[in-house]
């Protein structure tokens, strides 16, 4: 069975079921073997909150050190993301042996007019997933209700139900006591629901069983407080109990966070008994895309999932703490909502920009409109929610406020715009299927059927439909395929010559632009597209990260949204920025950089012991200087596998000392460091660059960064120090390794750091097994798809025990792939050896003629 077989049997199960009741989904678990036995679940449920709540919790036990599933829904993006272990969605071949494990007990049920709907057999297969990756605790957000849910198949030991409004009372009751009651179901049987219900759901909820209770009150077993905003995206948070207490920031806003919060803590220290600290930075640490999330500034663009009038009113009540001007919206929600209470509770609009998700379920652009009429300065009606946020963003001065909202249907398309870039698919050696074609079946289609320069990129299918009339018109071949893509995407391939491809690239960005265009978002693919096929490396033009034959970062967008928020403050309300000394424009010279690496450690695995004091540290570093590298890396911790933590005073004590004497000799400087603290303390030093190898895992890394206006490297890892028995699973390492950073990178903006000060790299040897480390020098060129420079850190690395180098034989294999990646467009490479590996890259260039 291929992955769009099975994806094909889930899809073509119904979405309602004429009766209620858990049994369907029971009688799947004992066929798949009673997959639930072993594991804690944890039941989620509530009208708002629950998914964030879930979120929160799911990160809260990954910090204390367990392994953790995550089912949640509806999907964002695809199916695959509703079912996470350790914040890594299913992948395909994953779904491909679940579906067929289950194939028989869906026959059987079929014949016995019992079949299952596709929310009861994902449940059941996240279950499964579960129980076959030994996670120690599953979270389950509830889909409706509690009492009849498919969730409620296994028995929890622990459960909450965050708020409780009126909703789907067609199936829960007419009434919010009825809800509340349904709801509460979700109770474990040895110890109290947690809730942060109020008022007569409270009470009925008590009606059936002991609770924990969160909220702002004094009266609160759990008082669950927002106490301010640090930062434009995050909240500072005060939680109080009887025996703990604890305070943090969290990325997602509001004192309705900071009660989803309260409740996430608690279930934690039920389940764990978790100690606050952790719980702390495990908060701090969750994300939750889509919710109250902000992509971009001058204007600022926010996305929110609301879909009910109470979360609309939430999210009116965030949008009250920005200054802004006008506000314009995109609005696409669900045809058995409340549209009316929902408009009722937002704030004065300038241009409603309407759409249409594609969903059978949406309501009507029409519809939507009636019920504008009177809530909106002018009122547009636009089919597609990617041309409506396109629209919305080109209308919106630098002041004003594009929000996204009604469902996370269209929050999901118009995440698009920021997470789907146009892939160059040319940049190595050879043209590889594996790589031309990654991300679908493409039936019957081989390299031999593309020509010219080669990107590709995920659309919807009007608008793959679209491109493919546009280019084939002018000469070029358009490969489409949405047999196995995520959820609607639709994979497309173009080809051509750079002519054509560049004609292409204009006629897109004149999309939807003008009367009687039918815009369907394509301007941004547009954009994008022309980056890709611009100016050479080195030229104004092309700025950090272009190179010959490769194609570029885009430059910043007409309309503004590639800015970041505004980062932090100080205390005084003074800015705590620096103006840094520019090391990273040497990662944008004709040539790839080195950045040489400094280990001021007794244990790293190639070079510990070597320079453990501040002279022969220094001595390393001129030599490394003098020999080719345009940047030192300092690193005081290990991260080799088995490595000891140190601490943070002992790391700073290693480093400082070091980074102060090279800065004050005038040599540029990075440290490697995964604490911020460090972090800090060296670039207060004068180190210009943070090398951050556990990729964000210090929540307050991204701020730090931001505060010294310095430049950051962003690496993708599974563990930091590298555990040799935790890899990754991939369906394809390159795309989901780029996907996975440019999440990251959405993240590090948030925060104030400026994409043209991020280099990414994809992390060779950090969880990914040897083949996957090659596959992706192999195919880095389509990292710079992320707008950024692109590091290979590369260096005598133990992924050359597959060509037979043993740890003292790996020179020889480093320096091949650093010619590898030189010619593929790397930016920089990270190495030991730096006499050696320059003049491995001056061959390169002598070779082009540079």
């Amino acid at each position: 069975m291929e992955f769009h077989e099975a994806a094909a049997v889930l899809e073509s199960l119904r979405q309602h079921r004429p009766k209620l009741g858990v049994g369907t989904t029971r009688r799947m678990l004992e066929a798949l073997g009673h997959p639930e036995a072993g594991v804690d679940f944890v039941q989620v449920a509530g009208s708002n909150g629950k998914g964030s709540t879930a979120r929160m919790l799911e990160r809260v036990l990954r910090e204390a050190g367990l392994t953790v599933g995550l089912f949640t829904s509806p999907p964002l993006a695809d199916f695959r993301d509703q079912v996470r272990v350790d914040g890594r969605q299913l992948t395909r071949a994953d779904v491909v042996a679940l579906v067929e494990d289950l194939q028989p007990s869906l026959a059987d049920l079929r014949a016995e007019d019992d079949a299952p709907t596709h929310f009861e057999a994902l449940t059941a297969l996240a279950i499964a997933h579960f129980g076959r990756s030994d996670v120690d605790v599953a979270v389950l957000e509830v889909g409706i209700g509690g009492r009849y849910d498919a969730t409620s198949a296994i028995d929890p030991v622990a459960g909450a139900v965050t708020t409780v409004s009126l909703e789907h009372t067609d199936l829960l009751g007419d009434t919010v006591e009825e809800i509340a009651r349904d709801k509460a179901q979700v109770a474990p049987a040895d110890a109290p629901l947690v809730t942060g219900a109020t008022g007569a759901a409270l009470e009925a909820i008590r009606d059936e069983t002991d609770v924990i209770t969160v909220g702002p009150g004094e009266d609160a077993d759990v008082r669950a407080v927002e106490t301010g905003m640090p930062s434009r995206v995050e909240s500072s948070v005060s939680l109080t109990a009887a025996d703990w207490a604890l305070e943090t920031n969290l990325s997602l806003l509001g004192q309705h966070q900071a009660e989803n919060a309260g409740v996430a803590a608690t279930l934690a220290r039920q389940v764990a008994d978790v100690d606050p600290d952790t719980v702390a930075t495990g908060l701090r640490q969750a994300t939750w895309p889509g919710r109250f999330e902000i992509l971009g500034t001058d204007p600022t663009v926010v996305l929110d999932g609301a879909h009910n009038p109470g979360a609309v009113e939430t999210l009116a009540d965030l949008l009250g703490r920005f200054e802004h001007e006008d506000l314009n919206l995109v609005f696409g929600a669900m045809a058995d909502k409340d549209h009316e209470g929902m408009v009722a509770g937002l704030p004065p609009v300038a241009t409603a920009f309407l759409t249409e998700p594609a969903n059978p379920r949406a309501a009507t652009t029409a519809d939507l409109a009636a019920v504008f009429e009177n809530h909106a300065e002018t009122v547009a009606e636009v089919p597609s929610v990617a041309e409506a946020v396109e629209r919305a963003i080109r209308t919106a001065g630098a002041d004003d406020f594009v929000v996204v909202t009604g469902s996370l249907f269209a929050v999901a398309e118009a995440r698009d715009r920021w997470t789907r870039p146009v892939v160059p698919k040319d940049g190595g050696r050879r043209l590889a299927g594996r790589a031309v074609f990654a991300g679908a079946t493409f039936p019957d289609a081989t390299v031999a059927d593309v020509d010219g320069r080669v990107l590709g990129v995920l659309l919807r299918e009007d608008q793959a439909d679209r491109v493919a009339d546009r280019l084939d018109s002018i000469g070029g071949q358009c490969r489409r395929s949405s047999t196995g893509t995520p959820g609607d995407a639709v994979a497309t391939v173009l080809s051509g010559t750079g002519t054509q491809l560049r004609e292409l690239a204009r006629t897109l960005q004149d999309d939807g632009v003008g009367p009687g265009h039918g815009g369907l978002g394509l301007a941004r693919v547009g954009r994008e597209l022309a980056a890709r096929l611009g100016a050479e490396r080195g030229s104004a033009a092309a700025g950090i990260g272009s190179a010959p034959g490769r194609e570029v970062s885009p430059p910043p967008a007409e309309d503004g949204e590639s800015r970041p928020p505004n980062a932090r403050s100080s205390a005084a309300g003074e800015s705590t920025t620096d103006t840094r000394g520019g090391a990273i424009e040497r990662f944008a010279s004709d040539d790839t950089a080195l950045l040489g690496i400094l280990n001021v450690t007794p244990d790293s695995f190639y070079d510990g012991g070597e320079y453990p004091g501040q002279e022969a540290a220094i001595e390393r570093a001129r030599e490394m200087i003098a020999a080719g590298a345009d940047v030192v890396d300092v690193g005081g911790e290990s991260t080799r596998p088995g490595a000891d933590p140190v601490p943070v005073e002992t790391e700073i004590d290693r480093v400082v000392p070091v980074i102060q004497a090279l800065a004050d000799r005038g040599v540029p400087v990075s440290v490697d460091t995964r604490k911020a603290a460090v972090a800090d303390a060296a670039l207060a030093a004068g180190a210009e660059i943070v090398n951050d190898v556990s990729g964000l895992g210090d929540p307050e890394m991204r701020f730090v960064v931001a505060d010294h206006d310095a430049a950051l490297v962003l690496m993708h890892s599974i563990s930091a120090p590298v555990d040799p028995d935790r890899l990754g699973d991939y369906d394809d390492v390159v795309d989901d390794v780029r996907t996975e950073l440019a999440e990251l990178l959405l993240h590090a903006e948030r925060a104030g750091v400026d994409r043209d000060q991020i280099v990414v790299d994809p992390g060779c040897g950090f969880g990914k097994r040897a083949a996957e480390s090659f596959e992706l020098v192999d195919r880095i060129d389509e990292f710079h798809a992320l707008g950024c420079p692109v590091m290979v850190g590369h260096s005598r690395k133990s992924m050359y025990d597959r060509v037979d180098a043993d740890a003292g034989d790996r020179l020889p294999p480093t320096l091949a792939h650093t010619v590898m990646a030189a010619e593929r467009g790397a930016d920089v490479v990270r190495v030991h050896d730096v006499a050696a590996n320059a003049a491995a890259l001056r061959t390169v260039e002598a070779t082009r003629g540079e």
